[in-house]
């Protein structure tokens, strides 16, 4: 009896090491594909940006960036740039800088860190407002054909404040942009993209741009053989956060001064690639 006892006890305890180990195996990352993590920034030291990551744009701030947008892009401020508590906060505050009345900031890994064919993955919260316009997109590291929108753009996030429930994804070329009314893009509604965060996502291939929330495919764009003035996609971009108040897209119904700060929050941002694209 005492052996039939000991051994029924070993049974027992193999099949509850057995159900733990699966339990475990369940909650471990699940690697879809070949993308490797080859950048990131998890924000998790307080103060200013890493500054081997990341760099200030301001050279658009007099001339409103080409789209008559309201802000003046601060330098290493924390007023408008800080981390906090494993959150990047770019804040957007009603003050009068040189020619603006607002002021805020765009990061950017232009000189720093670029590439070609790749994964991004942010997860991040959104302000709400009038006159908010939030983005995390990506630029060429060079203009190997040329200027805006030659070379081409990347918007793999893209909010308005007065469209608080919607999020979209576009891509400019010199065919395809809203100069000529030919823009490429798609919006998705997204309740709680002021209220909580999501996770943004594109993958980005020889043949095609796909942009996801939350894991869910909602726009494709495809190179369809006709040459750069269509695909100007075979070359390194380089990353951009920024908080934009007003300009072309942002301002199209006001900006409402009563809400300001306006906050856009970044949990972390990341990039892979595919083994054959490093």
């Amino acid at each position: 009896m005492k052996k039939i006892l000991t051994y029924s006890l070993l049974i027992l305890l193999y099949t509850s090491c057995v159900n733990s180990k699966e339990q475990k195996d369940t909650n471990k990352p699940v690697v879809k594909n070949d993308w490797q993590l080859v950048w990131w920034d998890e924000f998790d030291i307080n103060g200013l940006p890493d500054s081997t990551k990341w760099s200030y744009a301001t050279k658009g701030n007099e001339y409103g960036w080409g789209n008559n947008e309201a802000q003046w892009y601060t330098v290493a401020d924390t007023d408008n740039c800080f981390i906090e508590d494993g959150i990047l906060k770019i804040t957007a505050k009603k003050e009068k800088i040189s020619s603006k009345n607002y002021s805020s900031v765009r990061l950017t890994t232009k000189d720093k860190s670029s590439w070609r064919y790749c994964k991004v993955e942010a997860r991040a919260k959104l302000p709400t407002g009038n006159g908010t316009w939030p983005a995390i997109w990506m630029m060429p590291a060079k203009n190997s054909y040329g200027g805006w929108p030659k070379s081409g753009e990347i918007d793999i996030m893209e909010h308005v404040g007065f469209n608080p429930d919607t999020v979209f994804s576009t891509v400019h070329t010199e065919k395809f942009n809203h100069m000529i009314g030919t823009q490429v893009g798609k919006k998705t509604k997204l309740p709680e993209a002021t209220t909580n965060f999501n996770i943004y996502t594109m993958e980005w291939d020889e043949g095609e741009i796909r942009s996801y929330v939350n894991s869910k495919h909602f726009f494709t764009f495809k190179n369809n053989g006709e040459g750069y003035e269509a695909w100007p996609f075979d070359q390194a971009f380089h990353l951009i956060l920024n908080l934009a108040i007003g300009g072309g897209l942002g301002g199209q119904k006001g900006i409402d001064d009563s809400l300001f700060p306006h906050t856009f929050e970044v949990d972390y941002i990341r990039v892979y690639q595919r083994k054959e694209s490093q």
